[in-house]
């Protein structure tokens, strides 16, 4: 007879009930956040982390079933990524360590790099749902004060059976953090209430990060733009596989919505 190895019972019920108590009471403390980030690529992540840090009800929509988007891969999949300084510095304070290539361009893996900020994340305090899509918005008096989502699966069901209605969740504050396709700016833009110029410019790094942080920021009421939706958003520049400005994109929204938002 062998030692046993694991004390508890095992009993598939038990397992269950685990998941689904612990996941749905997290739910439950963020059907009205303080700050609801959709997108969990370099700049929400970040986003994210410097929020709950101070002290916000911080949740993270993704529609993807992992976390980080493009981070993951680093440039055409070679999984190696590159910051321009002063940026380096952040992935460094998460233990990562990076190779300067030459005077002010910092080189690490992509993975490595990634796994960090999303641990930094999670341990911050950021609540996170993956494989659920912004449907539409909430918009009361003129702001953005929640999201409607629904399940990714549905955009692959059969026409006929795809009437699944939606659940919203409230927050005080919106961040668009869905990189290329600008979610949250497109669904205002669609109706007429914002401005996009839905497109980037030719890649160009040295304008291209600096342009980014610049403009990362405000759209609407309640809704404010970082990451490549920035880009999107006000038809920046392409920059590649460098990941600088998307980490300081992440933290200048934060530290505006902590300025403009939450000031005490």
């Amino acid at each position: 007879m062998t030692d046993k190895i694991f004390p508890g019972s095992g009993k598939e019920a038990t397992i269950t009930r685990a998941i689904m108590k612990e996941y749905f009471d997290m739910v439950d403390s963020v059907l009205e956040s303080d700050v609801m980030i959709i997108g969990a690529g370099p700049s929400g992540l970040i986003a994210g982390a410097d929020l709950a840090k101070n002290g916000k009800n911080v949740v993270i929509l993704e529609a993807n079933n992992y976390l980080g988007g493009g981070f993951w891969v680093g440039g055409c999949y070679l999984n190696k990524a590159t910051f321009r300084a002063p940026s380096h510095t952040i992935i460094q304070d998460f233990g990562v360590p990076l190779k300067e290539w030459e005077d002010g361009i910092w080189v690490g893996d992509a993975p490595h790099a990634c796994a960090a900020t999303i641990k930094h994340a999670m341990d911050c305090g950021v609540k996170v749902m993956n494989l659920l899509f912004l449907e539409d918005l909430v918009v009361k008096n003129g702001q953005v004060c929640g999201g409607v989502i629904n399940w990714l699966a549905t955009k692959f069901l059969p026409k006929n059976i795809t009437c699944l209605d939606p659940l919203a969740l409230e927050c005080k504050i919106m961040i668009d953090a869905t990189g290329h396709g600008a979610d949250a700016v497109s669904l205002l833009a669609k109706r007429g209430l914002v401005e996009s110029k839905n497109r980037d410019f030719p890649m160009n790094v040295e304008l291209s990060e600096e342009e980014l942080v610049n403009r990362t920021g405000k759209v609407y009421p309640g809704l404010y733009a970082c990451g490549m939706s920035a880009a999107t958003t006000f038809g920046l520049h392409r920059m590649g596989p460098t990941f600088g400005s998307m980490l300081l994109s992440g933290k200048r929204v934060a530290e505006l919505i902590l300025k403009d938002e939450f000031a005490e």
